[in-house]
């Protein structure tokens, strides 16, 4: 069968435009954000924070990092502006606009 190009869709979008849209109506943003973080955590920290990092996760623009290391956790603290641009550039858009210390 051959595909006459006056019958073309006129509304056509590429896979990647339907998928952007599935995913920014369905919400799951955040919980694809959280899981990209976590995969990429050691990456995006290094090892010893990396080690020193019980749990984390987003809510609310936030991530939340609970912590074994009072040292790591004031590190942190002094340097979550930069650690807020790295964890954004390392997922390739803005995720989270603060971190939170637990």
């Amino acid at each position: 069968m051959k595909h006459n190009s006056k019958y073309k869709r006129q509304n056509s979008q590429s896979l990647g435009e339907v998928i952007r849209q599935y995913i920014e109506n369905t919400g799951i943003q955040p919980k694809l954000d959280e899981a990209n973080i976590i995969a990429k955590w050691e990456d995006i920290v290094g090892r010893m924070i990396a080690r020193s990092t019980n749990d984390l996760y987003i809510k609310n623009r936030k991530l939340f990092l609970k912590l074994n290391s009072a040292a790591i956790r004031q590190e942190i603290s002094y340097s979550k502006s930069k650690l807020i641009e790295h964890v954004n550039e390392s997922i390739g858009h803005i995720a989270i606009d603060d971190i939170v210390l637990l």
